[in-house]
């Protein structure tokens, strides 16, 4: 019996150990090292330092640092303000785009669906190239237009650039989502929507009595997606920083992380900015995780 419950195992571990190898190296791995690093503070020896560094074992002396000096905890609540704002907005956009696409007066979906999710396929760098084009006075055409207008367009500024980045993240990935939500939605049974039909529903009783309930799992993942995203904003405004002045090094964690890191050499205070933005995001993401689900239980 136990001879031949090793054999029933044993194809399932050779197909599950390339994923349980790859999730190890590139994930729980360097995930140790970070939170290993962060216990640690780099001092030069010598007495002008000539003589090298070593490590020394600071505890949570660097997590300290991190909420005393203010700035990291300043870049975490801005993103999380952006978030409340950008993750709502991406999911709505991206499950009316999946709905529009799915009814069955629609036409040109192939089309529609490929100009949609168009934008995913650019780079996020040139995304904000463009973009950035787009919002930089002197050369905007948007900025120009609006000056014909009446209009004074800043893009850029204090107040705006935050937002100016949540429309390029927006633009971006919002097809992706509306990808992801559209084969759920290719999941419901035509049955239920031909008896809901029969029974005398329209198409928007349809979709929120029955489409909206099923494709739930799909907008919960892609809210999950777009959170842990939304924490983890860099490549707009590092793109961006250099138009602007209100992109500072410390605008977001990661910026502030990988400042501290490659500009200012502080690898151990770098890490324990990583850890602290990974905690936050695994809260926030199986916090939401945990709400839809008692909802749904209720």
């Amino acid at each position: 019996m136990a001879t031949r419950t090793r054999r029933r195992i044993s194809p399932g571990i050779g197909f599950v150990a390339p994923f349980c190898l790859f999730f190890l190296l590139f994930f729980i791995v360097p995930i140790g090292y970070a939170l290993y690093q962060s216990l640690f503070r780099t001092e030069r020896t010598g007495l002008y330092g000539e003589l090298g560094t070593r490590q020394v074992f600071a505890g949570f002396g660097n997590y300290a640092k991190v909420f005393a000096e203010g700035a990291f905890v300043q870049s975490v609540l801005r993103v999380l303000g952006y978030a409340v704002v950008q993750v709502p907005v991406m999911i709505v956009l991206a499950t009316v785009l999946a709905l529009l696409l799915d009814a069955a007066s629609a036409r040109g979906v192939r089309f529609f669906r490929s100009a949609f999710f168009l934008p995913y396929g650019v780079p996020g760098v040139v995304a904000s190239i463009l973009w950035g084009f787009l919002y930089t006075p002197g050369i905007s055409p948007l900025v120009s237009i609006g000056g014909h207008l009446g209009l004074t367009l800043d893009f850029l500024g204090p107040n705006t650039v935050l937002w100016s980045i949540a429309n390029i993240v927006t633009w971006q990935f919002a097809g992706y989502n509306m990808l992801v939500i559209i084969a759920q939605l290719k999941a419901v049974p035509g049955d239920l929507l031909e008896a809901a039909r029969i029974d005398g529903a329209n198409a928007w009783q349809a979709v929120w009595h029955i489409k909206l309930p099923l494709i739930r799992p799909a907008i919960v993942l892609t809210t999950v997606f777009t959170i842990i995203g939304s924490l983890q904003l860099f490549t707009e405004p590092l793109v961006l920083q250099p138009l602007t002045a209100n992109v500072t090094s410390t605008y977001t964690p990661n910026i502030a992380a990988y400042a501290d890191a490659f500009s200012n050499n502080n690898y151990n205070y770098a890490a324990a900015e990583a850890v602290l933005l990974a905690l936050i995001a695994a809260v926030l993401s199986f916090g939401f995780l945990r709400l839809v689900g008692g909802r749904r239980r209720g």
